[in-house]
C-alpha cells in the first residue's frame, strides 16, 4: 500500500527483514541492497556491527522488476537499470519511488521513538544510490549515511533537492579497488561531487571486487561509534 512519505511524494511500503544487535537498541539504520540482492543479503554484518547502546537494522527488499541490463530478466531491483555507470537511470520513476518508499522507512522508525539524530541510512551498489538520495533530501537532520560501492546515478536530481538539514551530515563511501560492476571512478566522482557541497564525506578504498570485505566492515563499525558519541 502505498501513502505520502513525509515529504509529501507517493511512497510503497517495502517488506523488510529487521534484526537487532543486541535488544533495547538506542539506534537504527535502514540498509537497502543491491540490485538482484534482497533484504536478506546484509544480515551476516549484524553481530559485527554491534555498537555500543545497539543496532536495530532494517533491510528492505526491493519490488520485483524486469531490468534491462539484465535482458529484460525480472529480480529484485530499486529502479530499471540499462548501465551501471554515472548516466542518469532509465527508470527515473522507479528511482523516485524508491527513494520515496526509504524516506517512508526512516519515517517508520522515528515514529516508533529513534530520533532522527540516531538514525542512520545505508546502502550497497544500487541500495546506495537510493540511500545517498533518500537521506540527503531528508527533512530532519539523520545520524549518518553509509554508501558501500555505488555511485550518484541522478546527481542533477539530488543538487536541486538537497535539504538544509542533512547538508552537514556525514557520510562515509567506500569502494573496491578492483570493482569491475560499478568502477570505483564512478564511486570517487560521487564522493567529489558531495564534498563540493561542503558535504563531510569519509572516502574508503579497499583491495576488491564490487563486494565488501572485513576491514571495511570494522571501518563501518567504527564510524558509526563515533556518530553515536558526537
Amino acid at each position: 500500500m502505498n501513502q505520502a512519505d513525509s515529504s509529501g511524494v507517493d511512497a510503497p511500503l517495502f517488506e523488510t527483514v529487521e534484526r537487532a544487535s543486541r535488544p533495547n537498541p538506542a539506534a537504527a539504520i535502514v540498509w537497502l541492497h543491491g540490485l538482484g540482492a534482497d533484504g536478506h543479503d546484509f544480515e551476516p554484518v549484524v553481530p559485527s556491527l554491534d555498537v555500543p547502546g545497539g543496532l536495530r537494522f532494517v533491510f528492505p527488499h526491493a519490488p520485483v522488476r524486469p531490468v534491462t541490463i539484465n535482458g529484460g530478466y525480472p529480480m529484485r531491483a530499486w529502479y530499471d537499470i540499462a548501465a551501471l555507470d554515472a548516466a542518469p537511470p532509465k527508470d527515473e520513476a522507479g528511482f523516485i519511488a524508491s527513494v520515496a518508499g526509504a524516506r517512508r522507512l526512516i519515517d517508520r522508525e522515528i515514529a516508533a521513538g529513534f530520533p532522527p539524530e540516531r538514525v542512520f541510512v545505508a546502502g550497497f551498489s544500487q541500495g546506495g544510490s537510493v540511500a545517498l538520495h533518500a537521506a540527503l533530501t531528508y527533512p530532519q537532520r539523520l545520524a549518518g549515511i553509509v554508501a558501500l560501492s555505488t555511485w550518484l546515478p541522478f546527481p542533477e536530481g539530488l543538487a536541486g533537492a538537497r535539504r538544509p538539514e542533512n547538508a552537514a551530515t556525514p557520510v562515509f563511501m567506500a569502494h573496491g579497488s578492483q570493482d569491475a560492476v560499478v568502477p570505483e571512478a564512478a564511486g570517487r566522482m560521487a564522493a567529489e561531487l558531495l564534498g563540493g557541497w561542503e558535504q563531510p564525506v569519509a572516502w574508503h578504498s579497499y583491495p576488491m571486487p564490487h563486494a565488501v570485505c572485513p576491514e571495511e566492515v570494522d571501518a563501518i563499525r567504527t564510524w558509526l561509534t563515533e556518530r553515536l558519541a558526537a
